[in-house]
């Protein structure tokens, strides 16, 4: 039986819901400290910026290094803010606990590196420090918590995670597919651990915020880091994606927080007759899929007696361009089907081949 675990501890001294935020990159004192001083305190409990930026090519502003700490220090001095900015080495853990910024993350490009996560981990030994880890950049859900493992073997007890996405060469509505499945599976093998939703980098413009924000909310994740700058347009990186402080306010004042369950006995009642509901659909889907694998296993011996080769590639194109319409009609989204069809079609490709080769294997 799954035992739900208890929040990390250190969720707790923020006002529900958390939100970090602040300029992508440090770009000066001065837009830092203007940054701050609009952003609202009742609303954003920590001041994020990036203080060493991994990019992708190099040649590009990979930020303004440690001098760029004395100015997150100054943020916190001056405005009482929690401070927060991304470590992609021991070096950076090192330098950013020197200035007592308080909350460390380590970014995707690291998560992706077991090696580096590593160093970052014992460089971070025994910390009180918060420690938040981006999912990596491909989506593998193991990297993502054996980077969390790796922190908790070196005794670090104030953890969290960061959904921002996942890239993807197909070119969709997002920056970084969320992929929210892979997040919900995180939580629930490690529901201890706080997970907070990065909107910015998921969208990579500023159009779809408010969507990503209040979806996260809808799955009840602690919190929410997004990117606000003075002057988003002239911002050194990723301006498309970053927000005025005000434009900030105006998403979180919008969003609505929703509850982990209601007492009242007419909504229980309710959600147990569509849960039974869905109980009975499912079973009618597998039943379908099943008669629909038997059929295929037919074909398959079909095809093996006459000597015709397994795949037809103007089958499948048939069959996929006939789904995805037909889905269409019927309000599903063709992401959906199409990875729904193709997982069928695979599995009954599987079941051929494997009476292709009975014979053969003997």
């Amino acid at each position: 039986m799954h035992i739900m675990k208890a929040k990390q501890s250190w969720i707790n001294q923020f006002d529900k819901p958390l939100t970090i935020a602040g300029p992508c990159s440090a770009e000066s004192e001065k837009q830092m400290l203007e940054i701050a001083e609009r952003l609202n305190k009742e609303y954003v409990q920590i001041f994020r910026a990036g203080i060493w930026k991994p990019r992708t090519k190099p040649n590009c502003f990979e930020g303004v290094g440690a001098i760029g700490l004395n100015w997150l220090k100054k943020v916190k001095d001056e405005f009482g803010f929690k401070i927060a900015t991304e470590i992609a080495n021991a070096n950076h853990a090192k330098l950013a606990l020197e200035y007592d910024v308080d909350v460390l993350w380590i970014g995707a490009r690291s998560t992706v590196n077991p090696f580096t996560v590593q160093e970052i981990a014992e460089a971070l030994r025994d910390t009180d420090k918060i420690v938040l880890v981006k999912n990596p950049v491909n989506p593998d859900l193991d990297l993502w918590i054996g980077a969390i493992e790796r922190l908790q073997a070196q005794n670090i007890q104030n953890i969290g995670a960061i959904h921002r996405g996942f890239s993807t060469y197909k070119k969709t509505q997002y920056r970084n597919n969320p992929q929210w499945q892979i997040a919900l599976d995180f939580m629930d093998k490690m529901p201890e651990i706080p997970m907070i939703c990065d909107p910015s980098h998921i969208c990579g413009n500023r159009e779809g915020l408010f969507d990503v924000s209040q979806q996260a909310y809808n799955f009840e994740y602690d919190g929410l880091m997004i990117e606000s700058h003075n002057n988003p347009d002239e911002a050194w990186s990723d301006a498309s994606q970053q927000i005025t402080p005000e434009r900030l306010l105006e998403i979180l004042q919008k969003l609505e927080i929703r509850k982990s369950d209601d007492d009242g006995t007419f909504y229980h009642s309710q959600l147990n007759r569509l849960r039974n509901e869905i109980d009975e659909t499912d079973q009618a889907i597998l039943e379908a899929i099943s008669q629909r694998m038997n059929i295929a296993m037919q074909i398959g011996e079909l095809k093996k007696e006459h000597n015709v080769a397994v795949f037809q590639p103007e089958r499948w194109k048939q069959i996929r361009e006939n789904s995805v319409r037909e889905g269409s009609r019927l309000g599903l989204s063709e992401e959906f089907v199409d990875k729904m069809v193709k997982a069928i079609h695979q599995e009954s490709i599987a079941h051929q081949n494997s009476i292709m080769n009975k014979e053969n294997s003997l």
